[in-house]
């Protein structure tokens, strides 16, 4: 077994087929996007595949440590992961090919107007585990 992350972008990807950004949908539409992503990961847990997913908030700070007292805080000026980053799933799959089943069938949830999304997800290995691509 080998784990990944499915990453989902708001922007950076090359654009999805439904491209309406998720602050334009109806809330019938979020809630069939949040509903359809819930039934994924369900299946997943019982495959035994799921490990763990979280979608994020547009908030975000960069925060580093610059020696003692208050940590310098800052929202800028370069890209952060707030404007690039929607959300991630992480998978226990056996192969390659299994990782990029999953993510094919993910990236088609619904958006605007129920149709599929088709948003590019990026597929990563976690580092340290073993990749086997049969291709």
């Amino acid at each position: 077994m080998a784990k990944y992350l499915l990453l989902k972008h708001y922007r950076g990807a090359p654009a999805a087929v439904n491209d309406v950004p998720m602050d334009q949908w109806a809330p019938e539409e979020v809630t069939a996007h949040i509903q359809y992503m819930r039934a994924f990961a369900d299946r997943l847990v019982e495959t035994g595949e799921f490990v763990d997913e979280q979608a994020l908030s547009p908030q975000g700070t960069f925060v580093r440590y610059d020696g003692e007292g208050r940590p310098p805080v800052t929202d800028g000026p370069f890209a952060e992961t707030k404007d690039l980053i929607a959300g991630w799933m992480i998978i226990d799959v056996e192969s390659y090919e299994r990782a990029v089943e999953l993510a094919g069938e993910l990236s088609a949830a619904p958006g605007a107007g129920g149709k599929p999304i088709h948003e590019w997800l990026e597929l990563r290995p976690l580092y340290g585990e073993q990749c086997t691509v049969t291709e």
